[in-house]
């Protein structure tokens, strides 16, 4: 990833709650010559080595389980939030025209190495910990006791898990930092307009990022 130091966050603890929160992701392999993108939901544990780990699931005839078989070498993108930046937001436009478009965005990038998961303790504990965490803000939460016990021991086998330890863990804060304070402030006023909020307060104090 091309990433000017002026848009580099190397916080980890910031990326950690960033990737909590937008737990999406795209997991890219690349294997026989070619190149491989797979979309799945993540967990992260924040305390598992330097960077944390990534757990996650798939489909057992996925081709990514044969490619993980050995130990093989993943980045995983995560899209935090990200927008179009019009010139005619910028206040440098009604001065000297000077200005073109532009895309502000967030994304974090973690490479490491993955392997599968066959054990059935551990790859219940990954199901049941991503539908406590996303069935959480429901009524009446599902859970996997809900479903009769053989159903989801058939399905059990038809799916895998997958760890990844967390090599390098990176994002890349776009947000205007190479635009003066006046540009800055009147394209995050727009932004605010138009409800996008969490990117106009970023713009405004990078240091905020916790509040996407």
């Amino acid at each position: 990833m091309y990433l000017p130091s002026h848009f580099e966050e190397r916080r980890i603890d910031l990326l950690h709650d960033l990737v909590k929160k937008h737990p999406f992701g795209c997991i890219v392999t690349y294997s026989n010559g070619e190149l491989d993108a797979n979309h799945i939901p993540f967990e992260l544990v924040a305390d598992k080595g330097d960077f944390g780990k990534l757990l996650a699931h798939i489909s057992r005839q996925n081709p990514l389980a044969e490619v993980l078989k050995n130990d093989a070498n993943v980045l995983v993108i995560f899209r935090i939030d990200d927008v179009y930046i019009s010139p005619n937001w910028y206040i440098g436009k009604f001065e000297h025209h000077k200005v073109v478009p532009t895309w502000n965005y967030i994304v974090i990038h973690a490479k490491g190495k993955a392997r599968i998961i066959e054990d059935e303790k551990i790859l219940r504990g990954i199901l049941a910990r991503l539908t406590r965490e996303h069935e959480s803000n429901q009524e009446i939460p599902w859970k996997m006791t809900d479903a009769p016990a053989d159903f989801i021991n058939e399905r059990m086998k038809h799916i895998v898990g997958i760890q990844i330890e967390i090599t390098d863990l990176v994002g890349k804060f776009k947000l205007s930092q190479n635009r003066n304070k006046n540009d800055i402030s009147s394209v995050a006023k727009v932004l605010a307009a138009k409800g996008k909020n969490n990117l106009s307060n970023l713009m405004l104090n990078s240091s905020s990022a916790e509040e996407i």
